[in-house]
Protein backbone atom coordinates (compact mmCIF):
# COMPACT_ATOMS: atom_id res chain seq x y z
CA UNK A 1 0.00 0.00 0.00
CA UNK A 2 1.32 2.84 -1.22
CA UNK A 3 1.84 6.24 1.61
CA UNK A 4 -0.85 8.19 -0.25
CA UNK A 5 -3.57 5.42 0.04
CA UNK A 6 -2.64 4.86 4.01
CA UNK A 7 -3.07 8.15 4.71
CA UNK A 8 -6.17 8.38 2.84
CA UNK A 9 -8.91 7.16 6.24
CA UNK A 10 -6.90 10.45 8.05
CA UNK A 11 -7.61 12.80 5.11
CA UNK A 12 -11.48 11.62 5.23
CA UNK A 13 -11.71 12.18 8.97
CA UNK A 14 -9.67 15.84 8.81
CA UNK A 15 -12.28 17.20 5.78
CA UNK A 16 -15.16 15.79 8.39
CA UNK A 17 -13.73 17.88 10.88
CA UNK A 18 -13.53 20.91 8.51
CA UNK A 19 -17.09 20.30 7.13
CA UNK A 20 -17.93 20.81 11.03
CA UNK A 21 -16.33 23.54 11.35
CA UNK A 22 -17.63 25.39 8.81
CA UNK A 23 -20.96 24.30 9.83
CA UNK A 24 -20.89 25.47 13.45
CA UNK A 25 -19.33 28.56 12.11
CA UNK A 26 -21.95 29.26 9.33
CA UNK A 27 -25.33 27.76 11.52
CA UNK A 28 -24.11 29.11 14.93
CA UNK A 29 -24.55 25.95 16.25
CA UNK A 30 -22.15 24.19 18.84
CA UNK A 31 -20.15 21.31 17.34
CA UNK A 32 -17.09 21.48 19.69
CA UNK A 33 -17.92 17.93 21.35
CA UNK A 34 -18.12 16.31 17.94
CA UNK A 35 -15.05 18.06 16.70
CA UNK A 36 -12.80 17.09 19.47
CA UNK A 37 -13.92 13.66 19.05
CA UNK A 38 -13.28 13.79 15.45
CA UNK A 39 -9.70 15.34 16.27
CA UNK A 40 -9.04 12.36 18.97
CA UNK A 41 -9.93 10.05 16.43
CA UNK A 42 -7.73 11.83 13.62
CA UNK A 43 -4.84 12.04 16.02
CA UNK A 44 -4.93 8.39 17.27
CA UNK A 45 -4.74 6.87 13.84
CA UNK A 46 -1.97 9.03 12.50
CA UNK A 47 -0.13 7.64 15.22
CA UNK A 48 -1.27 4.34 14.15
CA UNK A 49 -0.03 4.64 10.78
CA UNK A 50 3.11 6.87 11.60
CA UNK A 51 4.32 3.83 14.10
CA UNK A 52 3.81 1.22 11.41
CA UNK A 53 5.46 2.62 8.14
CA UNK A 54 7.47 0.52 6.14
CA UNK A 55 10.62 1.55 4.37
CA UNK A 56 9.31 1.90 1.23
CA UNK A 57 6.24 4.09 2.56
CA UNK A 58 8.89 6.72 4.30
CA UNK A 59 10.50 6.67 1.09
CA UNK A 60 6.63 8.35 -0.26
CA UNK A 61 6.56 10.25 2.49
CA UNK A 62 9.96 11.79 2.33
CA UNK A 63 8.94 12.21 -1.21
CA UNK A 64 5.55 13.77 -0.64
CA UNK A 65 4.49 17.06 -3.02
CA UNK A 66 4.02 19.43 -0.17
CA UNK A 67 7.29 18.42 2.06
CA UNK A 68 9.14 21.75 3.16
CA UNK A 69 11.54 22.87 0.91
CA UNK A 70 14.87 24.36 1.14
CA UNK A 71 13.24 27.62 0.20
CA UNK A 72 10.80 27.07 2.32
CA UNK A 73 12.65 26.06 5.58
CA UNK A 74 15.01 29.32 5.03
CA UNK A 75 12.03 31.73 4.98
CA UNK A 76 10.74 30.19 8.30
CA UNK A 77 14.40 29.75 10.23
CA UNK A 78 16.00 32.66 9.03
CA UNK A 79 15.84 36.89 8.19
CA UNK A 80 17.85 38.72 5.71
CA UNK A 81 18.04 35.65 3.32
CA UNK A 82 19.82 37.31 0.06
CA UNK A 83 20.06 34.30 -2.53
CA UNK A 84 23.09 34.46 -4.94
CA UNK A 85 22.74 32.92 -8.12
CA UNK A 86 24.94 31.32 -11.03
CA UNK A 87 28.44 29.58 -10.47
CA UNK A 88 29.94 32.04 -12.80
CA UNK A 89 31.22 29.41 -15.14
CA UNK A 90 27.94 28.44 -17.01
CA UNK A 91 24.62 29.51 -15.97
CA UNK A 92 22.85 29.50 -12.46
CA UNK A 93 21.37 25.94 -11.63
CA UNK A 94 17.69 26.37 -9.92
CA UNK A 95 17.69 22.46 -8.56
CA UNK A 96 20.21 24.14 -6.00
CA UNK A 97 19.63 27.25 -4.23
CA UNK A 98 21.64 29.23 -1.81
CA UNK A 99 23.27 32.57 -0.52
CA UNK A 100 23.70 34.90 2.83
CA UNK A 101 21.04 34.61 5.47
CA UNK A 102 21.07 35.31 9.44
CA UNK A 103 19.41 33.20 11.82
CA UNK A 104 18.51 34.68 15.48
CA UNK A 105 21.22 37.39 13.89
CA UNK A 106 24.24 34.89 13.39
CA UNK A 107 25.40 35.66 9.64
CA UNK A 108 25.48 32.04 7.87
CA UNK A 109 25.93 30.50 4.74
CA UNK A 110 22.52 28.44 3.61
CA UNK A 111 22.54 25.96 0.72
CA UNK A 112 20.39 23.17 -0.56
CA UNK A 113 18.77 21.22 -3.35
CA UNK A 114 15.29 22.74 -4.30
CA UNK A 115 12.27 20.38 -5.64
CA UNK A 116 9.18 22.26 -7.46
CA UNK A 117 6.06 22.35 -6.26
CA UNK A 118 3.59 21.45 -9.28
CA UNK A 119 4.53 19.68 -12.82
CA UNK A 120 6.20 23.72 -14.13
CA UNK A 121 8.17 24.24 -11.36
CA UNK A 122 9.67 20.84 -10.81
CA UNK A 123 10.57 21.07 -14.65
CA UNK A 124 11.95 24.31 -14.06
CA UNK A 125 13.93 22.79 -11.01
CA UNK A 126 14.60 19.48 -12.96
CA UNK A 127 12.97 17.14 -10.02
CA UNK A 128 16.01 18.58 -7.59
CA UNK A 129 18.65 16.91 -9.65
CA UNK A 130 21.71 19.34 -9.58
CA UNK A 131 23.55 19.29 -13.12
CA UNK A 132 27.35 20.16 -12.81
CA UNK A 133 26.87 24.18 -12.71
CA UNK A 134 24.49 23.67 -9.11
CA UNK A 135 27.70 22.14 -7.51
CA UNK A 136 29.86 24.19 -8.79
CA UNK A 137 27.32 27.13 -7.23
CA UNK A 138 27.11 25.60 -4.14
CA UNK A 139 31.32 25.06 -4.15
CA UNK A 140 31.30 28.62 -4.49
CA UNK A 141 29.40 29.74 -2.31
CA UNK A 142 31.36 27.68 0.44
CA UNK A 143 34.47 28.93 -0.67
CA UNK A 144 32.73 32.84 0.25
CA UNK A 145 32.22 30.88 3.78
CA UNK A 146 35.29 30.34 4.70
CA UNK A 147 36.47 33.97 3.17
CA UNK A 148 34.23 35.38 5.30
CA UNK A 149 34.95 32.93 8.60
CA UNK A 150 31.10 32.26 8.33
CA UNK A 151 28.88 28.52 9.19
CA UNK A 152 27.47 26.73 6.68
CA UNK A 153 24.21 25.01 6.72
CA UNK A 154 22.97 22.42 4.02
CA UNK A 155 19.73 21.05 3.34
CA UNK A 156 19.52 17.76 1.31
CA UNK A 157 16.76 16.60 -0.83
CA UNK A 158 17.10 15.04 -4.16
CA UNK A 159 16.78 11.88 -5.87
CA UNK A 160 20.54 12.06 -7.24
CA UNK A 161 22.37 14.07 -9.62
CA UNK A 162 21.21 14.47 -12.61
CA UNK A 163 22.39 11.85 -15.09
CA UNK A 164 21.73 13.43 -18.35
CA UNK A 165 24.05 13.67 -21.33
CA UNK A 166 24.57 17.56 -21.26
CA UNK A 167 24.88 17.09 -17.37
CA UNK A 168 28.24 14.61 -17.97
CA UNK A 169 29.63 16.41 -21.24
CA UNK A 170 29.96 19.48 -18.14
CA UNK A 171 31.59 17.05 -15.81
CA UNK A 172 29.09 15.62 -13.33
CA UNK A 173 31.17 13.75 -11.50
CA UNK A 174 33.76 15.61 -11.27
CA UNK A 175 31.38 18.81 -9.74
CA UNK A 176 30.75 15.98 -7.07
CA UNK A 177 33.82 14.56 -6.35
CA UNK A 178 35.05 18.61 -6.17
CA UNK A 179 32.73 19.56 -3.64
CA UNK A 180 33.06 16.38 -1.35
CA UNK A 181 36.96 17.20 -1.20
CA UNK A 182 36.72 20.68 -0.41
CA UNK A 183 34.05 20.43 2.25
CA UNK A 184 36.35 18.03 3.82
CA UNK A 185 38.84 20.53 3.54
CA UNK A 186 36.80 23.87 4.96
CA UNK A 187 37.89 25.13 8.44
CA UNK A 188 34.77 26.46 9.32
CA UNK A 189 31.49 24.68 10.54
CA UNK A 190 29.29 22.89 8.40
CA UNK A 191 25.83 21.41 9.49
CA UNK A 192 23.67 19.38 7.21
CA UNK A 193 20.05 18.39 7.76
CA UNK A 194 18.97 15.58 5.26
CA UNK A 195 15.12 16.76 4.90
CA UNK A 196 13.40 14.37 2.12
CA UNK A 197 15.11 12.05 -0.11
CA UNK A 198 19.29 11.60 -0.11
CA UNK A 199 20.38 10.31 -2.87
CA UNK A 200 23.70 9.26 -3.80
CA UNK A 201 26.47 11.24 -4.61
CA UNK A 202 24.04 13.96 -5.40
CA UNK A 203 23.43 14.39 -1.93
CA UNK A 204 26.57 13.70 -0.46
CA UNK A 205 28.21 16.79 -2.52
CA UNK A 206 26.12 18.90 0.31
CA UNK A 207 26.53 16.84 2.88
CA UNK A 208 30.31 16.13 3.94
CA UNK A 209 29.98 17.96 7.86
CA UNK A 210 31.05 17.96 11.35
CA UNK A 211 27.03 17.36 12.01
CA UNK A 212 24.85 15.41 9.80
CA UNK A 213 21.05 15.18 10.96
CA UNK A 214 17.72 13.47 9.57
CA UNK A 215 14.23 14.57 9.86
CA UNK A 216 12.19 11.64 10.91
CA UNK A 217 10.59 10.60 8.28
CA UNK A 218 13.40 11.65 5.52
CA UNK A 219 15.22 8.82 3.61
CA UNK A 220 19.75 8.70 3.14
CA UNK A 221 20.85 6.08 0.19
CA UNK A 222 23.53 4.86 -1.89
CA UNK A 223 20.66 4.72 -4.56
CA UNK A 224 16.35 4.84 -4.43
CA UNK A 225 14.93 1.89 -3.93
CA UNK A 226 13.88 1.50 -7.36
CA UNK A 227 17.15 2.07 -8.64
CA UNK A 228 18.39 -0.88 -6.52
CA UNK A 229 15.05 -3.00 -7.41
CA UNK A 230 15.54 -2.65 -11.51
CA UNK A 231 19.85 -3.31 -11.09
CA UNK A 232 19.91 -6.30 -8.52
CA UNK A 233 16.40 -7.64 -8.91
CA UNK A 234 15.82 -6.63 -12.45
CA UNK A 235 12.37 -5.60 -11.60
CA UNK A 236 11.25 -1.80 -10.56
CA UNK A 237 8.25 -3.55 -8.91
CA UNK A 238 10.48 -4.30 -6.09
CA UNK A 239 11.45 -1.43 -5.10
CA UNK A 240 9.27 -2.04 -1.76
CA UNK A 241 12.03 -5.14 -0.96
CA UNK A 242 14.84 -3.24 -1.79
CA UNK A 243 13.83 -0.31 0.35
CA UNK A 244 13.93 -2.47 3.56
CA UNK A 245 17.27 -4.24 2.52
CA UNK A 246 18.77 -0.63 1.77
CA UNK A 247 18.40 0.42 5.76
CA UNK A 248 17.77 4.17 4.29
CA UNK A 249 15.33 4.96 6.92
CA UNK A 250 16.33 7.55 9.71
CA UNK A 251 16.65 5.11 12.83
CA UNK A 252 18.65 2.15 10.32
CA UNK A 253 21.13 5.21 9.08
CA UNK A 254 21.44 6.37 12.65
CA UNK A 255 22.70 2.91 13.69
CA UNK A 256 24.62 2.63 11.04
CA UNK A 257 27.11 5.61 12.29
CA UNK A 258 26.09 7.80 8.54
CA UNK A 259 24.32 10.52 10.64
CA UNK A 260 24.25 12.27 14.09
CA UNK A 261 21.00 12.44 15.23
CA UNK A 262 17.08 12.46 13.92
CA UNK A 263 14.98 15.72 13.79
CA UNK A 264 11.42 14.87 14.81
CA UNK A 265 8.65 16.17 12.72
CA UNK A 266 5.18 17.47 13.65
CA UNK A 267 2.32 14.56 13.64
CA UNK A 268 1.42 13.36 10.85
CA UNK A 269 4.87 14.44 9.18
CA UNK A 270 6.83 17.15 7.97
CA UNK A 271 4.49 18.26 5.18
CA UNK A 272 1.96 19.55 8.07
CA UNK A 273 3.31 22.46 9.28
CA UNK A 274 6.42 24.13 7.62
CA UNK A 275 6.90 26.40 11.03
CA UNK A 276 6.91 23.39 13.32
CA UNK A 277 9.94 21.50 11.00
CA UNK A 278 11.63 24.73 11.31
CA UNK A 279 11.68 25.12 14.20
CA UNK A 280 12.98 21.82 15.53
CA UNK A 281 15.97 22.02 13.06
CA UNK A 282 16.81 25.38 14.09
CA UNK A 283 17.12 24.63 18.22
CA UNK A 284 19.44 21.42 16.85
CA UNK A 285 21.27 23.74 14.29
CA UNK A 286 21.80 26.67 16.75
CA UNK A 287 23.19 23.93 18.84
CA UNK A 288 25.77 23.12 16.65
CA UNK A 289 26.79 26.16 15.78
CA UNK A 290 27.25 27.15 19.17
CA UNK A 291 29.53 23.87 20.03
CA UNK A 292 31.56 24.06 16.50
CA UNK A 293 32.21 27.89 17.18
CA UNK A 294 34.91 26.86 19.83
CA UNK A 295 36.92 24.64 17.95
CA UNK A 296 39.46 25.94 16.05
CA UNK A 297 39.53 25.49 12.05
CA UNK A 298 41.83 22.79 12.00
CA UNK A 299 39.93 21.09 14.49
CA UNK A 300 37.08 21.46 12.31
CA UNK A 301 38.56 19.86 9.28
CA UNK A 302 40.20 17.16 10.77
CA UNK A 303 37.47 15.43 13.00
CA UNK A 304 35.27 16.03 9.99
CA UNK A 305 37.77 13.68 7.89
CA UNK A 306 37.86 11.43 11.03
CA UNK A 307 34.13 11.31 10.79
CA UNK A 308 33.69 10.11 7.31
CA UNK A 309 36.70 8.00 7.67
CA UNK A 310 35.14 5.91 10.25
CA UNK A 311 31.72 5.27 8.09
CA UNK A 312 32.50 1.55 7.30
CA UNK A 313 34.73 0.14 9.17
CA UNK A 314 33.23 -1.49 11.72
CA UNK A 315 35.43 -4.51 14.58
CA UNK A 316 38.66 -4.93 13.89
CA UNK A 317 38.65 -3.21 10.17
CA UNK A 318 38.34 -0.25 12.40
CA UNK A 319 41.44 -0.66 14.89
CA UNK A 320 43.34 -2.13 11.55
CA UNK A 321 42.76 1.77 10.47
CA UNK A 322 43.10 3.30 13.77
CA UNK A 323 39.88 4.90 13.58
CA UNK A 324 38.47 3.62 17.02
Amino acid sequence: MDFITLEQPVAELESRIDELKRLASSQSMNLDTEIADLEVKASRLRSEIFSSLTAYQTTQLARHPRRPSTLELIGAMCSDFIELHGDRNFLDDPAIVGGLAKIDGQSVIVAGHQKGRGTKDNIYRNFGMPRPEGYRKALRLMSMAERFNLPILTFIDTPGAYPGIDAEERGQSESIAKNILVMSRLRIPIVTVVVGEGGSGGALALGVANRVHMLKHAVYSVISPEGCASILMKSASAASQAAELLRITAPDVLRLGVVDSIIDEPEGGAHRSVERTAAFIKERVLADFAELKAMSGEKLRDSRIEKFMKMGFTGDGAEIMGLN
